[in-house]
């Protein structure tokens, strides 16, 4: 295998983070491979993710939102040709829509793997049980590749250190509150969160909050409210998902929401209560012993992350 493509139609930093155990496994068992990344949106391999030094080539066929138009069906092919790009020895599909298989297809290759259609477009044709990628890729390669998680060690010191300066001290518990999809309604309420934050606060333990600089008014009104809160991303030159990694590692534990920082956190192996409403544990959540999930539907049969209570939270801490 001297060429392999991964295609990952999400957008988000999140989704990318959920890709680096695979990634990273794949690399160091096909260690003189050359690895490509090919997406439906830009590739943060290179760009916001560039500091966890994930290194993924960039394939550019100069289709935006790349198997999202019908239309790209018929210029795969010639596209890859003017370019000149050798074909792949293997393309692993990381999503399961069918119109976006069936135009990734169209991509000259010799091995295709893809969970879409119950693996109906896999090259290798075996009964693929697993939802776990690299177990499948074990079964479809006939190999026996080891999981190789992301080690934290690995972060660069300018990281640390700056996560050091910026939290010096023990006892912390780390909130992220806020998601990026505006589209799903994912978000815990603040008033509960401020809360939950104050609750913490009378425990002797020091509430930090995950909130970009751009979010002045969330700011003042925790600010506010929890004058014992913490934010120290506002206090820093460095602004970067590497940091956010670096800063939970400070923590005693996190609490957060289905949320990309919730992915950075989890690349620091730290205790998390992870609350969920409308989208998917099993899909989205990290994976460890450390992490507890808090999920609406589960708990309360409701897709309403709001049905989850204060409570709820605090006696799991």
């Amino acid at each position: 295998m001297k060429r392999i493509l991964f295609y990952n139609s999400g957008g988000g930093l999140g989704d990318s983070i959920q890709l680096f155990t695979l990634i990273l496994s794949l690399q160091k068992y096909f260690k003189t491979s050359d690895f490509f990344y090919l997406g439906a949106h830009e590739n943060h391999f290179q760009g916001k993710l560039k500091e966890f030094n994930i290194n993924l080539k960039t394939l550019d066929l100069g289709l935006r939102y790349f198997g999202f138009r019908w239309w790209h069906y018929f210029f795969v092919k010639k596209k890859f040709k003017q370019l000149e790009y050798k074909k792949f020895d293997l393309i692993i599909d990381l999503q399961s829509k069918l119109r976006n298989t069936l135009i990734l297809n169209k991509i000259p290759h010799d091995y295709f793997y893809s969970s879409t259609y119950k693996f109906k477009f896999c090259t290798n044709k075996k009964k693929y049980f697993s939802k776990d990628h690299l177990k499948n890729l074990n079964q479809f390669l006939n190999s026996n590749i080891k999981t190789n998680k992301f080690n934290i060690k690995s972060l660069s010191t300018k990281y640390k250190s700056e996560a050091s300066r910026l939290l010096p001290d023990k006892n912390y518990i780390g909130f992220s509150l806020t998601q990026g999809n505006k589209y799903r309604k994912k978000s815990w309420s603040i008033s509960n969160f401020i809360t939950l934050a104050n609750k913490i606060a009378e425990k002797n333990k020091i509430p930090v909050f995950f909130i970009e600089k751009k979010e002045t008014e969330l700011f003042n009104l925790i600010k506010t409210q929890v004058p014992k809160a913490l934010f120290p991303e506002l206090h820093s030159t460095i602004s970067c998902p590497a940091l956010v990694t670096a800063l939970s590692t400070r923590l005693e534990l996190a609490i957060t929401i289905d949320n990309g920082i919730m992915h950075m956190m989890g690349l620091a192996g730290i205790p998390m209560i992870i609350l969920f409403g409308p989208t998917s544990p099993e899909k989205f959540s990290p994976t460890g012993s450390f992490i507890k999930i808090l999920d609406s539907k589960e708990i309360y049969k409701s897709n309403d992350i709001n049905s989850i209570t204060v409570y709820d939270v605090f006696k799991q801490i």
